[in-house]
């Protein structure tokens, strides 16, 4: 019995009244993929060290299809969704992954040697730097102790802390982006700041918001801060901030924003929304931001 990374370990016995079990193999202990493996189990998502059985059998990653490979994504991914550039989710890397690479990298260490000090198969290491994956705490217990950092800077740890008090980068590159770039980052929805003038001085206000024909829309209550956007001029703005690998971007809407009434269009936006406001409550009102400028930027290695 031979297995790959990703591929999935099935255990069903002879008889009829048997109960079926199957996990996706998410460690290796041996380079030539021979058992036992490590297995995250689809029933309880537990993983457990397997040394497999007469009744157990491994189904390749590339024997399946696309549907059932779809269903096996890793946790906290649902299927293998598409992104811009033809790219499927299940083959960009995850936030963890970045920056298990580049604290890697940045200690100028190869995949051997960091799997070596965490004890763990180099094609495991090489799948967590590849794709979205959910480690269990033992994993990335010895992963920080390899790269000499913490948990909790390779999981994005210090939400409570304000951005940008990590080390800058060494040769920084900071460059404007584009109006395809910047409506490619806005996507369809999340949560974005919009800067609001009002009778007590400026104000910036969080929402959760949606890209609806390329305008900006998020719902708030008749009373709030928010709502006194009607009406003028305003900016929203969106970004995102790795602290650990200390790169980023920024995309900056300004235009005019009014209240959507139209049942019509009101029904729409419900349809298309894709999550309840997060501050909670019954929010109703919904305001619009037609872009007449959009601008961004991102920081990067001087490389890239």
């Amino acid at each position: 019995m031979r297995a790959h990374l990703g591929d999935r370990l099935v255990i069903e016995g002879q008889a009829t009244d048997a109960t079926r079990r199957d996990g996706e193999i998410v460690g290796l202990r041996h380079a030539d993929g021979t058992p036992p493996y490590d297995v995250r189990w689809s029933d309880t998502g537990e993983v457990t060290l397997v040394f497999p059985g007469p009744d157990a059998h491994v189904r390749h990653v590339e024997d399946e299809p696309v549907r059932t490979r779809e269903s096996s994504s890793p946790p906290g991914v649902k299927g293998a969704r598409a992104v811009p550039g033809g790219t499927s989710l299940a083959e960009v890397p995850g936030d963890l992954g970045r920056r298990v690479a580049v604290e890697r990298k940045r200690q100028g260490l190869s995949r051997g040697e960091t799997a070596r000090r965490a004890a763990m198969a180099p094609d495991y290491l090489a799948y967590l730097e590849e794709h979205p994956a959910d480690p269990d705490l033992a994993t990335l217990l010895r992963l920080a102790a390899a790269l000499g950092t913490s948990v909790a800077a390779l999981s994005g740890g210090g939400i409570d802390l304000p951005p940008g008090q990590g080390h800058a980068l060494l040769h920084p590159h900071l460059r404007d982006l584009g109006p395809d770039e910047c409506r490619v980052l806005l996507s369809t929805h999340g949560v974005g700041r919009v800067a609001i003038s009002t009778s007590g001085g400026p104000a910036v206000v969080p929402v959760n918001y949606e890209v609806i024909d390329d305008a900006i829309a998020y719902r708030t209550t008749p009373d709030s801060v928010a709502a006194t956007a009607v009406g003028t001029e305003v900016a929203f703005e969106v970004d995102r901030v790795d602290e650990t690998t200390a790169q980023g971007w920024s995309v900056l809407v300004v235009g005019p924003a009014q209240a959507v009434a139209e049942p019509d269009a009101v029904r729409r936006l419900e349809e298309h929304a894709h999550t309840e406001p997060w501050a909670g409550g019954l929010r109703e009102t919904w305001v619009s931001i037609q872009p007449r400028r959009l601008t961004g930027r991102r920081i990067a290695p001087a490389e890239q």
